[in-house]
């Protein structure tokens, strides 16, 4: 069965810096759009940024231009999300999606498991 692998949360202070990284399982991911959710807690999932699956487009939510990166390698089955100046409103599970048909600005066909990521004051 295709699966989206997320790796790389934690716990870090405030102003510091992680690199979440989402690999695909089947070569088809490929020619995927990707990207990144997350869901805090008591709140619903939001969109965080998503990369086309040429990689030519990104997108980003307004709270975190500036700060955060997505990126893929140049085979196209791995995604990252680079995220520098962390916040503590910036704490949830963070998701990997893939969307087949288009970038997945609202959802996709896929998810990962989520992975933490917690920023202390």
């Amino acid at each position: 069965q295709a699966q989206l692998v997320e790796s790389g949360g934690g716990l870090v202070q405030a102003g510091g810096s992680l690199r979440l990284s989402c690999a695909g399982s089947e070569r088809t991911f490929r020619s995927y759009g990707k990207g990144w959710f997350r869901q805090a807690p008591g709140k619903e999932r939001e969109f965080v940024a998503a990369i086309s699956w040429t990689g030519s487009s990104t997108y980003y939510t307004d709270s975190v231009k500036g700060r955060f990166t997505i990126s893929r390698d140049n085979a196209g089955n791995t995604v990252y999300l680079q995220m520098n100046s962390l916040k503590p409103e910036d704490t949830a599970v963070y998701y990997c999606v893939a969307k087949m048909t288009g970038t997945p600005l609202t959802g996709g066909d896929y998810w990962g498991q989520g992975t933490q990521v917690t920023v202390s004051s």
